[in-house]
């Protein structure tokens, strides 16, 4: 085992914390809601998922760090 990792399971929480943070940005950068025949509702619950991507990725990642 690796003496600078005390817990061997951490890289792979800020690896997927990462992802998910990437795919949240992604998700709001390609606005899949704009080309979509979709209603307000969908759209909001598009961003909150995005949003949500994002701040579960970001707490995974620092959770796993610290």
């Amino acid at each position: 085992m690796n003496r600078f990792v005390s817990d061997p399971l951490e890289p792979f929480g800020i690896v997927m914390g990462a992802l998910l943070v990437l795919i949240g940005i992604a998700t709001l950068v390609g606005t899949p809601w704009a080309s979509k025949s979709g209603s307000a509702l969908l759209m909001i619950g598009q961003i909150i998922g995005a949003l949500s991507a994002i701040g579960i990725g970001a707490a995974l990642a620092w959770i796993s760090r610290a």
